[in-house]
This record gives structure tokens, sequence and C-alpha cells, in this order.
């Protein structure tokens, strides 16, 4: 996915995420702005979108505040995306002039903010780097998206270009490897299981052609050529009545319980950053129901700011440039 023109300066990069509430009163905005996309959901037809979104969100609001309260008082998304940011400017500060800034799709700040303000800077190329490694309609395509949207609004438009996924780039494997082999050691020798969770997706969006399972196999895959630990992939943080991808965490963990599996080691494998799911509902709700079915769980770090996965980003970004001879 490109947008193009002539103009030439130093090269952006926009790190886009999900973004996430900061306090207990961001959630009901934040959860607003996820019910208002189309992309991922659509609740009746397109002029009811936002009617539909407002009510869900003031309902759901209550419930998702409890989740946030736990981990501190907001999601810590937005901050660690920003240390990224920084340390990834940092890395690519001897490789030509880059710099690196952030756009959320549901919170601040947003692609239009983020454009501005590299219209400020002079700066005309820009690389778009979902940190989202293997590629969604409902992730990498909404955030995507967004960001072209914005610069139809700019004049000048910027020339855009987007690494729209990355399931098996080197670094970041090394990485993910990495943690895992030190999650491991936390058992000491013993037996244990290796499960991977995800983020879920309506089965909808697989049928309709979305990479985003078979991009996961593929980090697994590459991951277990490294670890020698195979593993079992489940699905988090589902909602609403569609089909979504299971099996869920909590199914998977009975079904170990059953075999008689004393640990598990779980691995977000594909959030890169810590946030809600990876916090609250890893640490906390399948952290206790692993308890009460007498599985020890333990988590395998996030990627957040670890320079091997820094490096990989750089990898993805001059990688990029190269092909692009910018």
């Amino acid at each position: 996915m490109s947008q193009k023109n002539n103009s030439q300066g130093n090269i952006a990069v926009i790190l886009l995420n999900i973004g996430g509430p900061e306090r207990l009163e961001d959630v009901e905005p934040f959860l607003f702005n996820l019910f208002s996309d189309r992309l991922i959901i659509r609740l009746g037809p397109a002029f009811m979108q936002k009617t539909i979104a407002r009510f869900i969100s003031r309902r759901r609001a209550p419930k998702s505040s409890q989740a946030y309260a736990r981990i501190g008082g907001g999601s810590p998304l937005g901050k660690i995306t920003a240390d990224q940011a920084k340390a990834l400017e940092k890395e690519l500060a001897g490789s030509g002039l880059f710099k690196v800034t952030v756009a959320m799709r549901y919170w601040q700040p947003r692609a239009e903010e983020t454009l501005a303000q590299l219209q400020n800077d002079g700066i005309r190329r820009i690389i778009a780097l979902p940190l989202y490694p293997h590629y969604s309609i409902a992730t990498t395509g909404s955030s995507v998206s967004d960001l072209f949207e914005a610069n139809r609004l700019c004049s000048p438009p910027f020339e855009i270009e987007t690494i729209e996924s990355w399931p098996v780039q080197p670094e970041y494997i090394n990485a993910l490897a990495t943690n895992i082999k030190k999650g491991a050691e936390l058992f000491i020798g013993e037996e244990l299981q290796v499960v991977y969770s995800a983020h879920s997706l309506p089965v909808k969006f697989i049928k309709e052609g979305d990479p985003y399972v078979e991009h996961l196999k593929q980090t697994i895959q590459a991951v277990e050529s490294l670890t020698a630990m195979p593993g079992r992939l489940c699905y988090q943080s589902r909602s609403g009545p569609v089909e979504w991808l299971s099996p869920s965490p909590p199914v998977i963990l009975e079904q170990l319980a059953k075999e008689g599996c004393k640990n598990v080691l779980m691995v977000p494998i594909s959030f890169v950053s810590d946030h809600v799911e990876t916090l609250y509902e890893i640490d906390m709700l399948y952290h206790e129901m692993a308890q009460g079915l007498g599985i020890r769980m333990e988590r395998a770090a996030s990627l957040n700011c670890m320079p091997e996965f820094i490096d990989s980003l750089k990898e993805l970004v001059l990688k990029k440039t190269r092909e692009l001879e910018w």
C-alpha cells in the first residue's frame, strides 16, 4: 500500500498502534472510538454506527474500567509505544535523517495530529510501521486506512509507504525465542507446556481472506525452530455474538488440566507491548484460573523496548528504505 508525491526531505517513521485509555475517565471515549470503526465491526447501517457505538461503549465502560483499575488506572500502551519510538530513532541515528513518531488508531495522538506535526517539521516522506507483526484488516488494515484518510486532508499530501506485516522478521523471531527461553527457566527444568495467546478475530475475517492466522502460524514455526518447545495456540479478548477464533485460553487451560499438565508458559504472541490483554487478562484472569485448575502458569515477557526488538524495527525500516531507494 503506497501513496506518493515528488517531495524530498528527511524520512519520518510512524509507529502505528491501537492506543489505550490512559485514565479511567478515558475508557468510555476510547471504547466509543473503537466501536465506531466499521472496518472491524458493522453496527447496523452506516448512519447508525456512532449512535450504537455510543450506547455500547457506555454500557461496557464500567466493566472495562474495573480491568484498567487493576493495572494501575489506565493502559501503559501509549507510554511504551512512545518509548519504542525514542529507542528506534536512536538506533536509526547512524543510518540517515529519521524522525520516529507515533499515531494511535483509537486514542491520542491520532493520525491527523501526527501528520500536522510532521508538516510543521518540513518532512515529506513517511514509512508507516504498524506494530502488528501479523496482518489483519482489524489492526494493520484499519490503522493504515486511518492514516491515509488523514493524509488526504494534507496539502500537499505526504509520500507514504507501508510495512504491512513481518511475521518472520529474523530479529523479531530471535527476541521472541529469547523471552520464551527465559520464561522456561522459571520452571527450573520441570516439564512445561507452551501456550501461545493471540488476540481473537471474528471467523468471518479469516473466511474472507484475512492472513492473520497464517501469519501467526509462520511466526510460531520460526520461533519453535529456535526453542524446540512446541506450543498450542489460543485466542483471547473476544466480545460480541459473532463466531470468534478458537480455542480461548480458558478452554486450553481446562484441556491441559484434564491431561495432567502442571506447568504452562503463556506467550503473548501477537502483542509486542504490555497492555490490558497481558497485564490483566493473562497475568490476572488466566493466572487465577490456572491456579484453580492446579496449574502453575507463568508468562513470557512482552517485547516492549527490548533491544533485540528495537533492532528488528530498525532492520524493517532500513530494508524498506533500500527497496524504495530513499
